[in-house]
Order: C-alpha cells, then structure tokens, then sequence
C-alpha cells in the first residue's frame, strides 16, 4: 500500500479545481473561469486498490496585492514543505509569462518529486504540444511530465498512477468513506461564491465574499437545512450590480445556489442572500479569519 499527500499548485485560472473534482468524481471545489477562485486549501481524497492520495488543491499563485491574497499565496507555498509529491498545473493552451517562471522559481525550494502537469490539451493541436514540453523542461527538474485535460478526463488515469507510484509506502491517512476537510457551511459559501461568480464581471469576482450567518441543520435525515448568508462587497455602486434590478440577479444566484446544494446535501434548503458594503474587507484580518483563510505562523 502507498498513501501521501499531493499538492496542487500552478498559476490561477490553470484548472486545479476542475482537476481536483475531475479525480475525486465528486465536485468539492468551485470551478469558475475567473482567476483567483480558490481562496483556502482544499483536501481531497480518493482510494485505490493500491493505496490512498491526499490531494491539497492550493490557490493560484499571483503577485498579492491585499491581505486575502498574501495569505493565499501563503498557503500555496507552505504546502510544498508539506506534502509527498507536488503537481504543478500549467494551462496549455496559453503562452509561458514571468508569473510562471515566477512559480518554477519557488519549485527550486521544492524537496519533493514535481510531476508539470500541461492542463487544457483539448484546447490546443498536438503539433504544438512536444514544442511546449521542450520549453517548460527548462523550468524545473521533472520527475514527469503529464499532458491531460481535465475537462475531457484525458491522461487522467495515467496521471494518477504515476503519483501513486511516487508516494511512500503506508497505510491510509484517512478513514476509506472520507471525502474532504471541507465542513458543510464552507461548501454552502462557496456554493453561493460561485454563483456570483457566473453572473457577475468586471472587479465583482474578486472583490466579493461570502459569509455564512447562520447554519441549521435538519432535525431529521432528508430535512429542511436553513441557511443564511451575506454577500459581501466593497463600493456601495457594487450592492445594486448583485442584487440587480427588482432582484432579478440575487434571485438567479439563490435559486442556482439552493438547487446545487439540495442535490448535494440530498434534502430541502432554505436559502437567505443578503448584501452588505464593507469597504476594504481584503485587507480586514477578522473578516479573512471569519473565512477562513489561513495566518501563516
């Protein structure tokens, strides 16, 4: 048996999310196609005849300009002193910039085999693969290098049992029925954040939180969850934008939101959306705790 960690790192928008859901087969992190949707670290676990991974899905790696981004980025890093193997995520089909070579930089620190994952091949024609491949071994000292798409799920199961190839031998970390860290009034947030997300543009998608007021739980199996959230954001020009005319929008993110959530908690949400200004709420340190983005120690 081998069992360990992984962690998932790249730059934002390189598909770590879709990865992650695409490998657990259940969707425990929001996909969006803005960059920066992950904002905390995200376990998930998936078992196999031949031993059990633990995937840490990280936030993209970006230069920070507020507090919510630097512990972010915090948090990304940190998981290379961590884990057992890490994956770095790279989108194909777009052009190799100074933010990733920024990235490979911190993998010089890196102790641990890096298997370059070269995401959304999908997306581009296969002339153009080996080329790519030829640049980014520059990068770093692979111990692989995996074309894959995470959409489609090609090169996924090749993937997989190179990583399970390179973890140590052990027994499980965690129990087999257990899925990921993540609490159920954390989904439901980011349930809600990625909605707004889908129907929203411009500065909205970074500037906007969402936080859990309350959360009740059925009194039986298959009951009424109630749960309450508030929409955060910075400008009171930004309120009107979320709750959009006669609440046409807040209606639209509450319904795709309570729909999502019901199939996943297999019962009847109640579900209550309020929009509140808080100017600077990135740079707020109790409200980046309130949501739980890790303080480095």
């Amino acid at each position: 048996m081998r069992s360990g960690f992984v962690a998932i790192i790249g730059r934002p928008n390189a598909g770590k999310s879709t990865l992650l859901n695409r490998v657990i087969g259940e969707k425990i992190a929001i996909v969006s196609d803005k960059p920066q949707t992950t904002r905390t670290r995200i376990l998930g676990v998936k078992n196999y005849a031949a031993g059990q991974i633990v995937f840490v899905d990280t936030p993209g790696i970006h230069r920070p300009l507020h507090r919510m981004n630097v512990r972010m980025v915090d948090a990304a890093v940190d998981s290379l002193q961590e884990v057992d193997v890490a994956m770095l995520v790279h989108d194909a089909s777009t052009r190799p910039g100074k933010g990733d070579e920024y990235v490979s930089k911190l993998l010089s620190e890196a102790t641990v085999p890096v298997i370059l994952v070269l995401n959304k091949i999908d997306l581009i024609s296969k002339p153009k693969l080996l080329p790519l491949i030829d640049q980014l071994r520059q990068w770093h000292d692979f111990a692989d290098i995996v074309p894959v798409s995470a959409a489609t799920g090609d090169g996924i199961d090749r993937l997989e049992r190179l990583l399970l190839e390179k973890l140590p031998e052990g027994e499980p970390r965690y129990p087999e029925d257990f899925l990921t860290d993540q609490p159920q009034r954390t989904l439901a947030a980011e349930t809600v954040r990625e909605k707004v997300l889908q129907h929203t543009r411009a500065e909205l998608p970074f500037s906007t939180a969402v936080v859990i007021d309350q959360y009740e739980e059925p009194q039986k199996p298959g009951g009424l969850t109630r749960i309450y959230c508030t929409i955060l954001v910075e400008q009171e020009s930004q309120k009107p934008i979320v709750i959009g005319r006669a609440g046409d929008m807040i209606k639209r993110i509450g319904t795709e939101a309570r729909l999502d959530l019901e199939a996943s908690l297999g019962g009847k949400v109640f579900l209550d959306l309020r929009v509140k200004v808080k100017a600077d709420w990135r740079d707020d340190e109790r409200v980046l705790d309130d949501l739980g983005l890790p303080r480095r120690q």
